[in-house]
């Protein structure tokens, strides 16, 4: 059994090779709060946290750290627009994003540490990197010089010479325009820190090459993030951190965005599309299936169509799922195993794709036997159905998706009431043979969204497709 990563910076599939045999370290980029999440964000999380999920089954002790950059230049912009501290905004927004990714079922990160709890570890890196030529203080502000180290930009596989010189606003005293600034001089009402060189804050890729080195060590297995993060994000923490010394990541494993309409989900774009709201209209456990199977590294373009599908797939296996259940007359147990194909799928790269395709393969052999009456055999593919989704975090009788009817609880049980009312009403048509009245309230049902399935215990009824 090999696990295979797609490594941005070898540019191709490498087979993981842990530093630590049985552990695996990883460090996300996680969010920055000067706003509430939309599901772009949240996807970048939940694609994490399935590969987390791959290498706890495969036996791996995973540490799983995913930062909160709680100052930066747009929630300073924010606190002045609004007229409230930064931290509160911080604050409300960081409980937004743990309340995204909660809804969603991924599991909370063995560590999250926040950017400002973290002043000391910047400072003592900063002072490490000018003692060593590669940093330097201007005017209290501290910038990194990019030309001091040989193999700036080859993660991004760019040229120094024909990198964009930035604009530098507020920031004097550079030696090259394209040096970064890893801590920013204090600015009237803006927060700040003391160090060694003035008061300031810090700058965007400290808090992270910090981080990194506290939680996990000089070297540590995978570094993720959106593929948007590899520049200037990821090469400058790259950057700090082997002119401080460390081996740093060993695998960079970057995910794809969410679009809208070909352009990149954003806030500062206006086309974000906020999970609060999301959660409103579609199930949790089916925006984690439409956000969590097409491949991390591929782009998700959104849209009420493609939710749809994802709902109706989804409805599928759930469907399959009860009529065992209830065939079985109790709850069939996840295998112990999940079967070679789906593991092979998910080994190369997390090809959850082709994992994908193998569940619903396996529930078509599922409701054949069912319709064969096999009960044995329908069993035996429904435990194998949950194991697979149990790594996906997708398994509907999982005790984390229980959670997910309770706000709607009290409105389900009155319209269960009434429609058992109407399903009543059909039954007496049935059994005094007016078929055309039987057939008459079902069709008026499947209008208003209901989908009525007759079982060996009575009719149910779920929710159609949008």
């Amino acid at each position: 059994m090999t696990i295979r990563l797609h490594d941005t910076s070898a540019r191709q599939i490498r087979d993981f090779v842990p530093l630590t045999a049985g552990c695996v370290s990883i460090y996300l980029c996680g969010a920055t709060v000067q706003a509430a999440p939309h599901i772009g964000h949240i996807r970048s999380g939940l694609n994490f946290d399935i590969m987390r999920r791959w290498f706890t089954y495969r036996g791996y002790d995973v540490t799983f750290i995913r930062n909160v950059t709680d100052i930066d230049d747009k929630i300073i912009a924010k606190s002045a627009e609004q007229g409230r501290p930064w931290w509160s905004i911080g604050y409300e927004n960081e409980r937004a994003f743990n309340d995204g990714y909660d809804v969603l079922g991924c599991l909370p990160p063995t560590y999250e540490p926040r950017a400002t709890g973290h002043v000391p570890e910047m400072i003592e890196m900063m002072r490490g990197l000018i003692e060593r030529g590669h940093a330097y203080e201007a005017d209290g502000n501290v910038y990194f010089d990019v030309r001091s180290l040989p193999g700036y930009l080859e993660l991004s596989n760019q040229e120094l010479d024909d990198l964009r010189q930035p604009s530098g606003e507020g920031e004097t005293g550079k030696r090259d325009p394209r040096d970064f600034a890893m801590w920013k001089a204090v600015k009237p009402g803006e927060p700040s820190w003391e160090t060694p060189w003035g008061r300031g804050r810090p700058g965007w890729h400290l808090e992270c090459s910090a981080m990194a080195h506290k939680y996990l060590g000089s070297a540590f297995d995978i570094h993720g993030g959106g593929i948007d993060l590899i520049f200037p994000h990821h090469e400058n923490e790259i950057a700090q951190a082997k002119a401080y010394g460390d081996t740093f990541a060993n695998y960079w494993v970057h995910n794809g965005w969410v679009t809208l309409a070909g352009e990149k989900m954003s806030k500062s774009l206006g086309n974000s599309v906020l999970v609060s709201e999301m959660v409103k209209h579609w199930r949790p456990i089916v925006l984690r299936y439409y956000l969590g199977t097409p491949h991390y590294r591929s782009m998700i373009e959104y849209s009420e169509e493609a939710l749809r599908e994802a709902e109706s797939a989804f409805a599928r296996i759930e469907g399959f799922i009860q009529r065992v259940t209830e065939k079985a007359g109790e709850t069939i147990a996840p295998a112990a195993e999940v079967p070679p194909a789906f593991a092979e799928a998910m080994d190369e790269d997390l090809g959850v794709p082709q994992a994908l395709a193998i569940i619903h393969t396996t529930v078509r052999q599922g409701n054949s036997a069912l319709a064969a009456d096999d009960k044995e055999a329908a069993a035996a593919r429904l435990a194998e159905v949950r194991a697979m989704l149990g790594v996906l975090g997708l398994d509907p009788l999982d005790p984390q998706w229980a959670r997910e009817g309770d706000s709607g609880e009290d409105l389900h049980g009155v319209v269960d009431t009434l429609v058992r009312l109407v399903l009543d009403q059909r039954q007496s048509a049935r059994d005094r043979k007016d078929w055309a009245a039987a057939d008459a309230i079902r069709d008026q049902l499947g209008q208003s969204g209901l989908v009525i399935e007759d079982s060996p215990t009575g009719p149910r009824w779920t929710l159609g497709p949008r």
